[in-house]
């Protein structure tokens, strides 16, 4: 058999369509509910449905007042605040076509973006780094909350594959791609409910994230509007430590986060009680086993995994109704045609190839940005290639190998560090831990562990300790302490800046 999973394609997006409007779709019928509630250690800042929806459609009839179109760009850059969201469903509910971008860009990297896509304005918050545009107009926070209460714009409904927002991929490959989706999308995500979240209107998810971060965006606010829940986020300034007493006193039943919240709240709150908590969602960088155990143990519920790209979202996933076979991923969610391929197409079940995904998926991207070429390396005829490595299963359990540019190369050996990672996960007093492969000298690079201690680690014992949970060639065969590792915009372990800084240094 083939590593290929296809159990029928899910309903099409109705047309005409809207995103914003299927985010708000149960507004109306929810006028009193808390849609969103902005958490600080002392209350919260509560939004109805009614009050979200209204500053939503004010602030699309501002921007249409500053001679805005439909089709015209935005470039976002704004903090973490409720402006954000607002802004971001406000441009979309009116057809123009919003960029989120990270509050830690510096100028020059907006100004690159400036460059490529001559927004129409920028929404500008003064405290975010953002370049003079002579001739682009910056729409201030002050202005942008004046708009929440003039009268609400229409709806721009139209084709649901026409453009309706832009993200910026995270930069892993060297250069940043501007990722274009479809107002479709987001009715793509309804095979992350069940498939992912075990989704439901009487949850109260919250997520630990910023406003500003695509991950909340939609996995913290969106997704739970869309069908009529409770989304809580923290304000800003909260620190994590305050996590679970956040999450204990606005009773949240599902929380989303990045494995590295889970493995800062486990260090700092050993005993945790959630007695609401159903289960926890985790995404971003691949959830380790002895995180999930120790959470597990910590709390009593489960933590499911997904795996995702700026391309498409999440579409392989673990979920209450499915969780994960132990090391895997999850499998793909109903609804999705993904496969495992060479360069003829799906791999035996239980060979390694490539993650794909079909062309048809209604959550994938519709290209980079003025870049049709770099659109179509990433395609082999029906089937994008998301440069991810991963073995299917018979019950279609995906378990992950890593990136193409990842995978290391031992003695004729293709390495996972992901692999490398977890066993050395397990080390007592190790923090956080990334590998990689390093030039020792020409043409001889050798696996390399670098981690963060409270105090630096006996190198000999590391080793003996690789020795007894690693084949001799997965292990590493240097070791090095690091104040913290480097990471992308994202907060994701960048193994490019381990490699450039470790040669840069010897």
């Amino acid at each position: 058999m083939l590593s290929l999973f296809d159990q029928g394609a899910p309903t099409p997006a109705p047309a005409p369509f809207n995103m914003a409007a299927h985010v708000l779709a149960h507004a109306d019928a929810l006028p009193d509910k808390v849609a969103l509630a902005v958490m600080s250690l002392d209350g919260s800042e509560d939004w109805t449905y009614s009050a979200m929806k209204a500053a939503i459609l004010g602030t699309g009839t501002g921007l249409l007042q500053q001679g805005l179109a439909p089709g015209q760009i935005v470039l976002m850059r704004l903090g973490n605040t409720v402006e954000f969201p607002i802004a971001y469903l406000a441009c979309i509910a009116v057809g123009l076509v919003p960029v989120p971008t990270s509050s830690q860009l510096t100028d020059p990297e907006v100004a690159k973006m400036v460059a490529e896509l001559s927004p129409a304005a920028i929404l500008r918050d003064p405290d975010i780094a953002c370049p003079d545009t002579p001739g682009i107009p910056q729409l201030t926070l002050e202005a942008l909350e004046e708009m929440r209460i003039l009268p609400p714009a229409a709806f721009h409904m139209g084709d649901p594959e026409r453009l309706g927002y832009i993200i910026y991929t995270s930069g892993t490959s060297g250069v940043p791609r501007a990722v274009c989706h479809a107002h479709r999308a987001i009715w793509a995500r309804q095979m992350m409910h069940e498939g992912w979240y075990g989704l439901h209107r009487d949850d109260r998810l919250m997520h630990a994230g910023a406003f500003n971060w695509t991950f909340t965006l939609g996995t913290g606010l969106m997704d739970p509007w869309s069908v009529g829940a409770t989304a809580l986020i923290p304000a800003k300034g909260v620190d994590l430590m305050a996590l679970p007493r956040l999450l204990k006193s606005h009773k949240a039943t599902i929380f989303a986060a990045a494995p590295g919240v889970y493995r800062k709240m486990l260090s700092d709150h050993p005993d945790i009680h959630l007695p609401d908590l159903r289960h926890g969602l985790t995404a971003g960088e691949k959830l380790s086993e002895t995180i999930r155990e120790d959470w597990y143990e910590a709390t009593g519920s489960a933590l499911y995994e997904a795996y995702g790209m700026s391309e498409c979202s999440t579409f392989i996933s673990a979920s209450p109704s499915s969780p994960a076979h132990p090391g895997t991923l999850g499998r793909p969610q109903p609804g999705r045609r993904i496969a495992i391929v060479d360069e003829t197409g799906p791999v035996p079940l239980g060979s390694e190839g490539t993650i794909a995904v079909d062309r048809r998926d209604p959550g994938l991207m519709l290209g980079y940005y003025r870049a049709e070429a770099d659109t179509q390396a990433r395609f082999m005829g029906d089937w994008f290639l998301t440069g991810d490595q991963g073995v299917m299963d018979e019950d279609f359990y995906i378990t992950y190998s890593g990136r193409d540019d990842d995978m290391m190369n031992a003695g004729g050996f293709r390495v996972s560090p992901l692999e490398v990672e977890a066993a050395l996960s397990r080390f007592p007093g190790i923090g956080a831990v990334g590998v990689t492969d390093v030039e020792v000298k020409a043409d001889t690079r050798v696996i390399a562990a670098f981690y963060t201690s409270d105090a630096p680690l006996d190198d000999a014992a590391l080793q003996a300790f690789a020795q007894s949970n690693l084949a001799r060639y997965k292990q590493p065969r240097l070791f090095q302490r690091l104040d913290a590792l480097p990471t992308n915009p994202n907060g994701k372990l960048s193994r490019r800046a381990l490699r450039e800084n470790f040669e840069a240094n010897t």
